[in-house]
């Protein structure tokens, strides 16, 4: 499979899930292939302290010579986990054949620290990465991002707010940078993202259709800014990717099934459009009647997200 227009400006492919049907893994199974692990280095604190919160494993693949490219996964827990890096290694496990190193990371569950410690922790993880690439065997000239759910979320986000340190927004003024685990003078921007069907603009999410009420005041994404939803519209507003974008960001792939009950189909055509809008580079896959995690596993968008990463370094 070749991707021919990497940017694909407007375009929302239609994916049937009828087409491929094997799964390439689901949020309760796990492949338990680790035959392309060349090397691994589990549980690094990137943060410098003793939280779980802060723990990432490094894979290279078992063929090729470093330094290897690097892509960091981030699994989806409706930002309620802070040990969810065994899953967040699920999703970037094909990318090592095809000469990816793999950071699966965890980040501070929401109950633990509101937002933004969570973009603050990941952007410490890129932070740390390019501070210690020759450690590991890393090359950060190329440094992509992917996540599903509150994951991709936290992707998207760190494609649209790098190089951005502070911002105001009404009465709210925030930090998305933070200085996790310090490394201030290393850059905290991604090379290209691929966002799994993350939420991207948190007051819309009820309102374009969804069986669980986001709007609650005990809805992942209230517990997340610490407080009622359409109450905190300024900070629900930081913590939406799409208030960050412009013209140089790098390029997404989003991916998102559009009978999704729990994360709307809409927040993805939302990001897509803003994206398209804004002159970034971006594709959308549609996979009909695709659910949150349901379907969407197929090897054709595991294949779709491995070129593309591809595609992406190659460009760079």
């Amino acid at each position: 499979m070749k991707i021919n227009n990497l940017c694909g400006f407007g375009r929302i492919i239609l994916v049937s899930g009828m087409m491929v049907p094997q799964l390439i893994f689901s949020q309760n199974t796990s492949r338990k292939n680790n035959d392309n692990i060349g090397r691994k280095w589990s549980d690094i604190n990137y943060a410098g302290d003793t939280l779980t919160g802060h723990l990432l494993d490094i894979c290279l693949p078992a063929k090729g010579e470093s330094p290897f490219p690097v892509i960091i996964t981030i699994a989806g827990s409706a930002f309620f986990s802070n040990n969810s890096k065994e899953r967040a290694f699920q999703i970037g496990e094909p990318l090592l054949e095809h000469g990816f190193a793999v950071v699966a990371v965890n980040h501070r569950s929401s109950r633990e620290a509101g937002f933004p410690a969570q973009i603050h922790d990941i952007k410490g993880v890129v932070r740390f990465l390019r501070a210690n690439a020759s450690t590991y065997g890393l090359d950060t000239t190329f440094l992509g991002i992917t996540g599903d759910s509150s994951g991709g979320h936290l992707s998207a986000l760190m494609g649209t707010s790098g190089g951005i340190d502070t911002l105001t927004l009404g009465q709210v003024t925030l930090s998305i940078e933070g200085d996790v685990g310090g490394n201030c003078n290393e850059s905290s921007r991604v090379d290209a993202v691929v966002d799994w069907y993350g939420p991207t603009t948190f007051q819309k999410m009820d309102s374009c259709g969804s069986e669980m009420i986001h709007d609650a005041p005990d809805s992942p994404e209230s517990t997340l800014i610490g407080g009622p939803v359409q109450e905190n519209g300024d900070l629900c507003a930081l913590a939406d990717p799409i208030t960050y974008i412009d013209e140089n960001d790098p390029p997404f792939l989003i991916i998102h099934g559009d009978a999704d009950p729990l994360v709307p189909y809409c927040q993805s055509v939302l990001l897509h459009n803003a994206l398209t809008g804004n002159g970034v580079c971006n594709e959308m896959i549609t996979v009909p009647e695709g659910g949150h995690g349901n379907g969407i596993w197929l090897d054709e968008n595991i294949e779709k997200m491995i070129h593309f990463f591809a595609e992406a370094k190659r460009r760079k």
